[in-house]
């Protein structure tokens, strides 16, 4: 008994309408018919769908309405959910079926320039097939040799932003100078050519069809044959190709290779689908990441013919970008995968994700053994955490925790993918994640932002065990951020400029001099200052151990990483950073194995620097282990408490010229005395293990059973060009100052002299006009009572 066949009417891009009594009906749009049985499984109905109406599979919708109920539409999500309506429509010949994008959008994913041609269904002799048309449906029809008479032409629309153009009348004259004649215009030879699938004749056909310049339409289109006929009226050119028995090949049966039309169809217009120009230029991306949508439409329509717009050429890259990269969802789903594969390649790994409620993706945590270890046994006991906003598909949060090695370079030990940067609790996570991989059995100082959700993480994860230094530059933007409006450029860089120097000052009396320099341009300024609460971010105050490092952003080359994988498949992205950090562990170890020294290469140089200030010092002994050394000041060196009273022994962790002079005089040798951290063969030891290759990343589970289905976060990225997220942050402190506009009539910030509302508002001799002193500051002539600037240490900084 042969199955139930229903001709299910598939229609994308029109509206639905609700009628008073609640029923809904659709209008507008483009139709296509499918033949379906209970065999049909649903991942090829939406493939074929999917090529048809220009979506993607894993971002489109089919929905259907129950008989005699237009209120509710069922969703078509699995194989059991498509059985069921071919059921529920057992008596029916035919079923309408509505295919919409998965953000719930009516329209199609993209618009075409030309007009619309009207919705149709079936029948319809004269239906125009777009040159990207989709894979051969179930629908089952007689030979169209034998069926001339009445055949089933079907209207195959491909709403994917169809790009037009018409050819000139001399089309011979014309393809000497089109890439794509010459490329394609053997793409079809004739009868007997063979081809793996459908698809690959269509996209034969396709290209073959540029490069003669002429239109055509499907007559029939179904999984075993394929009957195509010119478009010019009257031009006997047709093709029929079916499936070659007992065999998967698909073979040209008949073909008229003649044309009268001479290539005039052509003049109607052309069109192109993204994914066609997604397929052409993924090479050249592939070499050239960089690849601008105007390159593009400048390419296609010189190698080409086609015209594109803008938006059409920057889809189609993404189009491409995917083809080469993977799916984004796909990314995902490969997580618990990805996971297992770390730890089985990389034992002592700590690879782990967190799903929601409802199987969507929150987090993702991993620190490689050779990060840890290396950390454990050759590092200071400091850590640098970071995020960075990330620009792929479904946006996220890169979290960062990294360490310097021996010689000041950057050790990422651990970083994290997170759904909500604002969530307080992905702090949290990390940082337990964090202490779990790489415990430490002594105090640690972590330098990070002062958010309130991040300083409550870090005392509730390390408790007593740590010292929270805030990031230097965060502090210097939030002030910059509240002295903007107030202060002119050159007032508010010099403040910034003196808070760093009171950041950096060893003694007390430095911190205070430079403070009292941003006083004496604003008290306000001044009062905000001393309330940030310097404690945490002032060497003189601080009472951990950062050995000088301020800012959180420690290490541009890590950044520079980040910046290179920041738009991939999330794990893609973490793949692409273990490949990088592979690489550096194991070009750092090959270098080290070379050095002669006994410090590493940098703290070398440094200590040359200060042996070579300590030449003329005088050294004076005092008691045991306590030398006074006269050279432009004079300093107290306590050798047994490896301290000397300029601090810079203390800050740094090598010994400054003062404690070098002393060393040079008794016969001492300074090695003894800097930090083991800085010595080269605690250098060797942090990159003694090794990161290994995760093999196929990208490749099928191989039947393996995942317990965990892992699906994309809800939130994406709004359409359009990477924004203001993509650009990583920068080291450094003053580049964060950007001049204001200042007024040239009334000399206000803020605004030009053509919105100044000077003379327009009328003042009193009351009235407190501001005016700029000396200084470039706003000074309010008759307040007594300085107005004082607002501090909120927990909020959020300005990014």
């Amino acid at each position: 008994m042969s199955e139930k066949k229903i001709i299910a009417i598939c229609q994308s891009g029109g509206v639905f309408q609700t009628e008073k009594d609640g029923s809904m009906t659709y209008s507008g749009g483009e139709a296509y018919a499918v033949d379906l049985d209970t065999e049909t499984k649903v991942i090829d109905f939406k493939q074929d769908l999917a090529e048809t109406f220009g979506y993607n599979v894993d971002n489109m919708l089919i929905k259907y309405f129950l008989p005699g109920n237009k209120k509710t539409l069922i969703t078509i999500s699995k194989d059991k959910d498509l059985k069921r309506m071919i059921n529920f429509f057992s008596n029916a010949d035919q079923v309408d079926v509505f295919v919409m994008p998965l953000d719930g959008g009516t329209a199609a994913p993209n618009v075409s320039n030309t007009p619309a041609s009207r919705s149709s269904r079936t029948t319809v002799s004269e239906a125009v097939v777009l040159v990207s048309s989709p894979v051969g449906t179930s629908q089952t029809d007689n030979d169209p040799e034998t069926n001339e008479t009445n055949p089933l032409d079907i209207v195959i629309q491909n709403e994917a932003a169809p790009v037009s153009f018409a050819y000139g009348s001399n089309w011979e004259n014309e393809k000497q100078h089109n890439k794509a004649a010459i490329q394609w215009e053997n793409t079809i030879t004739g009868v007997e050519q063979r081809f793996s699938s459908f698809a690959e004749f269509r996209e034969a056909l396709h290209k073959f069809s540029i490069a003669h310049g002429f239109r055509y339409k499907y007559k029939k289109s179904d999984s075993h044959r394929v009957s195509v006929k010119c478009k010019a009226e009257g031009c006997p050119w047709r093709i029929y190709v079916s499936r070659l028995p007992t065999t998967h090949l698909i073979r040209i049966k008949k073909m008229n290779p003649e044309h009268t039309c001479n290539g005039v169809a052509a003049k109607a217009g052309y069109r192109a689908t993204k994914g066609w120009v997604g397929n052409i230029i993924k090479e050249k991306l592939k070499a050239t990441p960089n690849y601008k949508p105007k390159d593009i439409v400048a390419d296609i329509k010189r190698e080409y013919g086609v015209q594109l717009n803008y938006s059409q050429a920057w889809r189609a890259k993404g189009i491409a970008k995917e083809q080469l990269q993977g799916s984004y969802k796909e990314a995902y789903s490969q997580l618990p995968f990805f996971c297992q594969k770390t730890t089985e390649t990389n034992p002592g790994s700590l690879a782990t994700f967190d799903t929601k409620e409802d199987s969507s993706f929150h987090r993702f945590f991993v620190s490689f053994h050779a990060s840890i270890s290396g950390f454990q046994h050759g590092c200071r006991p400091l850590i640098f955490l970071d995020d960075i906003p990330l620009d792929a598909k479904y946006q996220g949060t890169l979290l960062i925790a990294t360490a310097a090695d021996g010689d000041d370079g950057v050790f990422p030990l651990a970083f994290a993918v997170v759904d909500d940067e604002t969530d307080d609790d992905n702090w949290f996570w990390f940082l337990s994640k964090l202490k779990s991989a790489a415990p430490i059995s002594q105090p640690i100082t972590l330098v990070a932002n002062f958010t309130k959700g991040l300083k409550d993480s870090i005392a509730n994860v390390f408790g007593g065990e740590c010292f929270h230094a805030y990031c230097l530059r965060y502090i210097a933007e939030k002030l910059n951020d509240d002295l903007k409006g107030r202060f002119s450029h050159e007032a508010r860089r010099l403040m910034v400029q003196d808070l760093y120097a009171a950041a950096y000052a060893p003694k007390l009396e430095g911190f205070e001099q430079y403070t009292q320099d941003i006083k004496a341009i604003s008290p306000e300024a001044y009062d905000w200052v001393v309330n940030s609460e310097p404690q945490h971010w002032a060497n003189v105050f601080f009472d951990g151990t950062r050995y000088n490092h301020m800012t959180s952003n420690f290490g541009q080359l890590f950044y520079d990483w980040v910046s290179d994988a920041v738009e991939l498949p999330i794990t893609h992205m973490i793949d692409v950073l273990r490949g990088k950090l592979m690489e550096l562990i194991y070009t750092r170890r090959v270098d080290s194995n070379r050095w002669t020294t006994t410090l590493t290469p940098s703290m070398e140089e440094k200590l040359k620097t200060e042996a070579s200030k300590a030449q003329s010092f005088q050294v004076f002994p005092s008691q045991n282990n306590i030398f006074e050394v006269h050279g432009d000041s004079v300093e107290m060196v306590d050798i047994s408490q490896w301290d000397c009273s300029c601090k810079g022994w203390q800050l740094t962790g090598l010994p400054c010229c003062h404690a070098i002079a002393v060393f040079e005089g008794i016969g001492r040798n300074v090695y003894d005395y800097c930090s083991r951290y800085f010595m080269a063969e605690s250098y060797r030891k942090t990159y003694a293990e090794s990161i290994f290759p995760i093999p196929d990343v990208e490749g099928p589970l191989d039947g393996e059973d995942i317990s965990v289905i892992v699906t994309p976060p809800p939130a994406k990225r709004a359409p359009g060009k990477p924004g203001r997220r993509a650009k990583l942050k920068q080291a450094g402190s003053l580049e964060l100052i950007r001049r204001q506009m200042q007024c040239s009539k009334c000399r206000g910030l803020g605004h030009n002299k053509k919105t100044c509302k000077e003379g327009v508002e009328t003042h009193d001799a009351s009235s407190n006009p501001e005016v700029l002193n000396q200084e470039g500051v706003e000074t309010h002539e008759a307040s007594s009572t300085p107005e004082v600037l607002p501090i909120q240490m927990d909020e959020d900084t300005h990014r």
